[in-house]
């Protein structure tokens, strides 16, 4: 290789991105700024309050028990609870204001003691929500059986009603000629323990107070593993590598992209006339975009350090090996580009497509966690997924520099596989 002219194109194709202002503010702010977006936008970056799901709720039943579920539920942290009207409600759902809406039936209160102690003649609360939030859904669905079962059995259990639904289950049990004699009796001494119990609570009301009810027989003490214990997760780590990723690799493309226009023009015409080898061509065009790539990740994550507060917590080396496999990853992703496009303005087009596909499958626009189990196997065999897997877990999760080796080795294997393709499909001419 003539390494002199090698050295020359370098330089010249790092001179002609430095000169255009205008792509190289766009090369920088694009990340920058939609990265810092996301990050904020899904992670609480400023230490704001969380945001709460939107629930409306419409008590057709209008009883003690049905609006002491609804002061639960409207106490409960992680929902906003107003009362509405149903069609009201079912129009906010519709329209995306209301994520869930619950619907208590009238009778509720009756229903669910009777059912709580006899297991039949359950009460159907109704729930409208939106389809396009179903982790939500289910969330409120977890939220909404605590409270029932708490407030449910609190009336059970010492509630006005509950002589009279203790009374109604023992004549009911006792009037059934289907139900094992045995199993029948059983059933009838528990009723009259629960009806003991309800005496004692009527005669002494502040000291059983606390004793009333079905509650949670555990609590949860939530801890986020990160690099280092105490440390808090900084959503824009992730952030930052999944739009650098994209926007790096939309870089490669215009990199490739200009390879076919000097092709056009003539440029690679007048140095097949030099004594220059298509190596020497190759290999300096995918090294100015390696460098480029690495300059950007390096003035992005810088940002994100700065002003975000984005530290590496895992291996340095290790997150310096991932960014420059994918830096040189993506040169050669660029010149895939060049050698396989037969002009500009068709290869801009597909190559677009199919990097959205890769930034898409790889796990930076939504975590790949949330992918059908199917997907998230089959995207190991995409490099941004490598990609940026390497970054997060350099960045925050506390990878070694052994293992950052893994994204790594990956990435430079998807790189000699696109330079591989390239050499074999060099042409001097269109």
């Amino acid at each position: 290789m003539n390494f002199t002219a090698y050295s020359a194109l370098v330089r010249r194709d790092l001179h002609l991105f430095f000169q255009d202002k205008r792509a190289l503010t766009m090369s920088f702010a694009a990340p920058i700024l939609i990265g810092s977006f996301f990050g904020y936008l899904f992670g609480n970056a400023g230490g704001g309050p969380a945001s709460k799901i939107q629930v409306a709720v419409i008590d057709r039943d209008n009883s003690a028990v049905s609006r002491r579920l609804i002061g639960a539920l409207a106490a409960d942290p992680a929902l906003a609870v107003t009362p509405h009207g149903y069609t009201e409600a079912e129009s906010g759902v519709r329209a995306g204001k209301i994520t869930v809406a619950a619907v208590v039936p009238p009778g509720f209160a009756d229903a669910a003691g009777r059912a709580f102690l006899r297991g039949e003649g359950k009460p159907e609360i109704q729930l409208l929500y939106d389809p396009s939030h179903g982790a939500e859904m289910a969330m409120v669905r977890g939220i909404l059986t605590q409270h029932v079962m708490e407030v449910v059995s609190g009336e059970v259990f010492g509630g006005a009603s509950s002589p009279k639904l203790v009374a109604d289950a023992m004549r009911d049990v006792g009037a059934s000629r289907d139900m094992n004699p045995a199993d029948r009796q059983a059933l009838l001494d528990i009723l009259r323990t629960v009806g003991a119990w309800d005496r004692r609570v009527s005669a002494n009301p502040a000291g059983n107070a606390a004793g009333r009810g079905l509650t949670l027989p555990y609590t949860v003490k939530e801890e986020a593993v990160t690099a280092r214990k105490g440390t808090r997760y900084n959503s824009m780590a992730h952030s930052f590598a999944g739009m650098s990723v994209q926007f790096i690799l939309f870089m490669g493309i215009d990199a490739g992209l200009i390879v076919l226009t000097q092709r056009r023009s003539g440029m690679w015409k007048r140095l097949q006339a030099a004594p220059i080898s298509r190596w020497t061509v190759i290999g300096s065009r995918a090294t100015s975009a390696a460098i480029t790539a690495m300059i950007i990740l390096v003035v992005v994550f810088g940002f994100a350090r700065v002003v975000w507060g984005v530290k590496i917590e895992g291996s340095v080396p290790g997150f310096v090996a991932v960014c420059a496999a994918f830096s040189v990853m993506t040169a050669t992703f660029g010149l895939l580009v060049a050698v396989l496009g037969k002009t500009p303005e068709g290869a801009r087009g597909i190559s677009i497509l199919v990097t959205l596909i890769l930034v898409m499958l790889g796990g930076s626009w939504v975590p790949a966690f949330l992918f059908p189990q199917w997907l998230q196997q089959v995207s190991f065999l995409i490099p941004t997924r490598w990609a940026v897997d390497g970054l997060d877990g350099t960045i925050w999760r506390g990878f070694t520099a052994q293992a950052a080796m893994a994204p790594t080795v990956a990435l430079l294997g998807f790189a000699a596989l696109f330079a591989g393709i390239a050499v074999w499909r060099f042409k001097w001419e269109a």
